[in-house]
């Protein structure tokens, strides 16, 4: 199987199944003499893994995060040398008893079919490759880039939509993303999100959401034109994301209903000179280059497709069957999926920073 790898001079690669013994990542082009301990990536792991909440699905990792190459101490702290940089992350609570009615029949929704055509041979335990803990590799990644970017550069994703529940643009709080279970944008919607999602739970259902992305600090002149465009690595990364099925950069979808008129993002200029935009439509590039502007993005998950109601299905032997998905799982993946987005977006800027310094100086 290829395509494990991703970026450009800040590559990451990951590895492991679901229920295999560990996973983990390799993180390649990591400039040297940046400090890094375990301790920086264990509260954004922190953050993504399971058994945090009645919301999410209740296997319990510690998702202890264990730095194996890539970091020296020379006597004042750990730094990194410049070498590739490989992170492990044990597997510790895998159930691979609940999946034993699916190693025939494929699971609707999932990609169990898709890779049992592909490669002839599919890991039922949890999806194997194609399981969501795998992201947990990727949140390790995306706090190395975070290293690199430096705190200038802040990253900050929440769920603005449950269901058909919507939080208004103008009602986003990413500062109250930390303080509720749902990753919600807002504290208002927090008490009947809560009710809504435990019908659902209750129910054996599962539904989709909607997670926002905003990204301040970046300056102008990140990303290149034509193929190399800031944007499309974005989006690239975000739909690469476990049950992503959507992405929007800026207005979005919503550009289609404007007049160039109100989808143009007029300037002045400050007394200093400095470039001001007086809205931001395009999302914080232009011509797949940084404005300097907030980079802003919207990802849509679908569904967990793990429920409970009996779906209709087919089996490696070619009969129709109906299947229920037993285990432990989210009723909305999205919730678990915000420091992913977080993560995958750090891990694009840094390689667009990287990047630019090469060409630029």
């Amino acid at each position: 199987m290829s395509h494990n790898t991703f970026g450009h001079l800040f590559r990451v690669t990951t590895w492991g199944e679901s229920h295999g013994p560990a996973i983990g990542c390799v993180v390649d082009g990591c400039p040297p003499l940046i400090p890094l301990t375990e301790a920086d990536l264990q509260p954004w792991l922190d953050k993504r893994k399971p058994g945090g909440s009645r919301f999410v699905t209740q296997r319990q990792e510690s998702d202890t995060a264990q730095i194996l190459s890539g970091v020296f101490d020379d006597g004042d702290g750990p730094v990194t040398t410049g070498t590739p940089i490989s992170i492990l992350i044990q597997n510790e609570d895998a159930r691979s008893k609940d999946y034993g009615e699916i190693a025939r029949a494929y699971r609707p929704g999932h990609a169990d079919y898709v890779y049992q055509t592909k490669y002839g041979v599919r890991d039922h335990r949890g999806g194997g490759r194609s399981s969501a803990r795998e992201t947990a590799a990727r949140v390790a990644a995306g706090a190395v880039a975070r290293k690199i970017l430096g705190d200038g550069v802040r990253i900050r994703a929440g769920v603005v939509q449950l269901g058909r529940h919507r939080i208004a643009p103008d009602a986003v709080d990413f500062d109250a993303v930390e303080h509720n279970a749902l990753f919600a944008a807002s504290a208002e919607v927090v008490s009947a999100w809560e009710v809504y999602l435990d019908g659902v739970r209750k129910a054996g259902s599962s539904i989709g959401a909607v997670v926002a992305l905003e990204v301040t600090g970046v300056p102008a002149g990140w990303g290149a034109p034509i193929y190399g465009k800031l944007d499309a690595e974005l989006a690239a990364a975000l739909m690469s994301i476990n049950a992503a099925k959507g992405v929007e950069i800026g207005a979005g979808f919503e550009a289609a209903e404007l007049s160039g008129e109100d989808n143009a993002d007029q300037m002045r200029l400050l007394d200093d000179g400095t470039p001001q935009f007086l809205s931001n439509k395009a999302g914080g590039i232009l011509g797949g280059i940084s404005t300097g502007q907030a980079v802003t993005a919207r990802v849509a998950f679908k569904p967990t497709s793990s429920i409970l109601t009996p779906r209709k299905t087919i089996t490696r032997d070619g009969a129709e069957t109906e299947l229920r998905t037993k285990g432990r799982h989210d009723p909305c993946v999205a919730l678990r999926a915000v420091p992913v987005v977080e993560a995958m977006a750090a891990c694009v800027l840094a390689d667009a920073m990287l990047r630019h310094r090469a060409q630029q100086g």
